[in-house]
């Protein structure tokens, strides 16, 4: 049976109509090219048709097919943070989030498709090209105004439908008008078939021209659409001589449609272009009506009728409608020409902050509220992020920094949640750049330290730290507010990290002394999950006990998910550490489906890893395989190498657990060396207690080669060499099965393919040569000797070897060398 293929293409909104062989030629490109470009011009069928196609090659791409959508991105800087969202991967530290589509895609057999690329050509271009070096079984299908120009590209020029004539009265043009005229309500179109070949002819087959005109074939006769048709044709013959034919022709139809509106409507069109995604009646309502052209009771009728002639999309999802991106375009130069621009965004953006707002309000703040009462406001936040940052992006063209910090603010909570905070960096520099001297002082002081917030997730420490002690220092000039309690947690983090133990302490009992004072039940929960870390740090289990479950009392109070789960996972870490490893299965796998329900990935692949390292523990190792298989998968889909960090230690403990000693230090290994690549150089106490067991056992030698096998191996396959493995014949389980969407390969550091070179890269030649030499059983003297030195600079040498390999004597780095072949008799 056929594994389903993993996607995100919407369903078809009607019948599919004509191109049957154009999607049969497509399918066999994208499977046998890497790139192919739908290239036409805007309303020619670019979208639809490469949906089509996507659909219909799915089952070539066992990894899955993805659609990208770029018609709401004007930053460049965008374009992979959108790609990165529908993909799953998440930032974590100071990495480029390009470095986590690298590892979510290497070695996958993805199909992306990538719509609406022609606004952002250049930088589309340069991040194709390179995941495609990067990415050997990755294939792109795009659709463009304009091809991206890049080697390998195959260009395929989207045509018109086809036009009827004398031969072929039903082309696929004259059964497209039918079938939506059909759909539009319109009566016996068939029986003025000269008059819908004639419209036909006179819109160039081109799709959206066709919908536009079937849309009014319930009130006009195809001859009366066709009729007029022509006349707004010859009216735009003057217009720019350069365009080509074809998008003369759309724009003359979008016109055509437009002068046919109401007025009241073309009122609502032309404001509706405010809107960055969808919306629903209620936001159009507040953005649109004024009172004077459109009254906020209209609105709904109006918008009706734009719906009726297909200019507004409306969808099943809680009522919720959007433009089309060529109509949006075409109304906001409407917009424009009605001097509303400034008046119209200017109303979005209070709109939307205030909608915000409310999400914020009623969603986080509240002491004590059911959660399905709050996941409510979080869904609508959700929702509304599309708007958000076109809200964002008019606060900053406008100089409206204050509107703008407060929507930032109302923001943060949802990025938080999902684990992704890198949008809001950007979003606080902008506006924290522009003239803030009518803005409060207090609004500065929260944007600062939400700015830190993000700061700290990307371990950029030393500005977050400045900026959260600005932030607190101005917050405290002002009554108690809980994101002053959030701030406080914000400032443990950074201080604790940093070293500066006594300022992260202080902050703690001040929030402690604070969160009390004002009933703050999430911040309290904060400082005890605080003072449980603290406590597990010095060696006091059975205080970071009492700690956790106060923690998890209060988290249960407050009904906010993210607390609950928050508490859960600390409590299961320290039932683990007083080895009550049913009591941190139970806390670990009762976090489970909340961080799933929140969408949290980041953290659900550590809950995941830590289930599976305690059912290791506990030798339930079917258990531990599925556990820690979705771990892996979780992180490396989020591009999270500290995820896949965690779960190799996790799976050394496996090893470990199941007698196999060789494939729990190569494990360890494989972690090591990967945590070293995204700078973390401290290695658990555990891994020093493995290797002094596995040499008591296997002798130091035969460790030596296990470890620098495990740092020379890709983490994906030592992965898969421990869930392979069964502990006994009661272990029955699918290894293939366990991890369905797992690269062959993850990186270990950010710098692509050449990350994977041998460990002695890291060696100088002389350094190389000394280890060559050590394989010999030559002492200092020799080697000095030998190579013409000083007995004391082989010393400093072989001092360095040791430092980069992770080694501890002469004898590992000799068997090393030799596994290497560094022998310096051997070429």
């Amino acid at each position: 049976m056929t594994a389903q293929v993993q996607h995100n293409l919407p369903a078809e909104p009607n019948r599919f109509v004509g191109r049957a062989r154009d999607v049969a030629e497509l399918c066999a490109l994208v499977r046998g090219e890497r790139v192919v470009t739908l290239s036409g011009v805007g309303g020619i069928g670019k979208t639809r048709l490469s949906l089509r196609v996507a659909a219909s090659a799915m089952p070539g791409f066992a990894d899955g097919v993805w659609l990208v959508q770029l018609a709401r991105v004007s930053d460049p800087e965008l374009i992979v943070k959108e790609m990165a969202d529908v993909l799953g991967v998440r930032e974590e530290g100071s990495e480029r989030l390009l470095d986590g589509l690298r590892i979510r895609l290497r070695g996958t057999r993805t199909l992306l498709l990538l719509d609406n690329c022609e606004h952002l050509v250049e930088p589309c271009a340069e991040l194709v090209a390179g995941l495609l070096a990067d990415c050997p079984e990755l294939r792109f299908l795009l659709t463009s105004r304009e091809p991206l120009r890049i080697p390998g590209e195959l260009i395929w020029r989207v045509p018109p439908l086809d036009l009827p004539d004398d031969r072929h009265p039903d082309a696929e043009s004259v059964l497209f008008f039918v079938e939506r005229a059909a759909a539009a309500g319109a009566r016996a179109v068939t029986d003025s078939m000269p008059d819908v070949i004639r419209l036909c002819r006179a819109l160039d087959g081109l799709p959206l021209a066709l919908e536009l005109a079937a849309a009014r074939s319930s009130l006009l006769s195809p001859g009366r659409i066709a009729d007029r048709i022509g006349d707004r044709f010859k009216l735009l013959t003057t217009g720019d001589r350069t365009a080509h034919a074809r998008q003369r022709t759309l724009l003359a139809t979008v016109e055509w449609s437009h002068d046919l509106l109401a007025r009241k409507e073309r009122v609502l069109l032309r404001r509706l272009s405010v809107f960055a995604g969808r919306f629903d009646l209620d936001l159009a309502e507040q953005v649109c009506a004024d009172g004077d052209l459109l009254r906020r009771g209209e609105v709904l009728d109006v918008l009706s009728g734009l719906v009726d002639k297909s200019l507004v999309l409306h969808h099943g999802d809680g009522g919720r409608y959007h433009l089309l991106d060529t109509i949006r375009h075409y109304a906001a130069e409407r917009l424009c020409e009605a001097g509303e621009e400034a008046r119209l965004r200017g109303g979005h953006l209070k709109v939307i902050c205030a909608e915000m707002e409310r999400c914020n309000e009623a969603g986080s703040l509240h002491r004590r509220l059911s959660w399905p009462a709050r996941a409510v406001h979080f869904a609508r936040g959700r929702r509304l992020l599309d708007d958000c940052r076109a809200a964002i992006d008019w606060a900053v063209e406008s100089g409206g920094a204050e509107l703008g910090l407060r929507l930032a603010h109302a923001a943060l909570t949802i990025l938080a949640v999902r684990g992704d905070l890198r949008e809001g960096v950007g979003w606080y520099e902008r506006l924290l750049g522009l003239d803030l001297s009518g803005v409060p002082d207090q609004l500065i002081g929260v944007a600062k330290g939400g700015l830190a917030y993000g700061l700290e997730t990307r371990d950029e420490l030393d500005r977050a730290a400045t900026l959260i002690e600005e932030s607190i220092e101005e917050q405290r000039r002002h009554p108690y507010t809980h994101w002053l309690g959030v701030t406080y947690g914000v400032a443990l983090t950074v201080f604790f990290r940093t070293g500066q133990t006594g300022t992260a302490l202080r902050y703690l009992r001040e929030l402690e002394v604070a969160a009390a004072e004002h009933d703050d039940l999430f911040n309290l929960t904060t400082a005890r999950i605080a003072r449980l870390n603290l406590a597990l740090f010095q060696g006091q289990p059975r205080q970071a006990q009492r700690f956790g479950e106060e923690a998890l009392a209060l988290a249960m109070e407050t009904g906010h998910h993210w607390t609950l789960a928050r508490a859960l996972t600390h409590l299961g870490a320290v039932a683990e550490a007083r080895g009550d490893l049913a009591a941190a299965m139970r806390h670990h796998t009762a976090a489970l489906p909340i961080l799933e329900e929140l969408d949290n990935r980041v953290e659900l692949a550590r809950c995941q890893a830590k289930v599976g390292r305690v059912a290791a523990r506990l030798h339930d190792f079917p258990a531990a395989r599925r556990s820690l298989a979705a771990s892996l998968v979780l992180s490396t889909q989020t591009g999270r190498r500290s995820g896949v960090v965690r779960a190799l230690v996790a799976l050394s403990v496996l090893a470990q657990a199941e007698g196999d000693l060789d494939g729990a230090v190569v494990a360890a290994a494989a972690a090591s060396a990967l945590r070293e690549s995204i700078g973390q150089h401290d290695a658990p106490a555990r891994t020093q207690e493995l290797l002094s067991l596995a040499r008591d056992k296997l002798g130091e030698g035969r460790v030596a080669l296990l470890w620098a096998s495990g740092i020379a191996q890709d983490p994906g396959a030592v992965a898969r060499r421990i869930l392979d493995q069964k502990a006994d014949a009661g272990d029955v389980h699918e290894p293939a099965a366990l991890l369905p969407a797992l690269p062959a390969t993850l990186f270990v550091s950010s710098s692509g393919p050449a990350a994977r070179e041998p460990r002695y890269a890291t060696l100088t030649a002389r350094e190389r040569e000394i280890a060559g030499l050590l394989t010999e059983g030559l002492s200092n003297r020799a080697v000095a000797a030998q190579l013409v030195i000083s007995p004391a600079t082989v010393a400093r040498h072989v001092a360095n070897i040791m430092e980069k390999l992770g080694f501890g004597s002469r004898a590992q780095i000799a068997v090393w060398a030799a596994e290497y072949g560094l022998d310096h008799r051997r070429p």
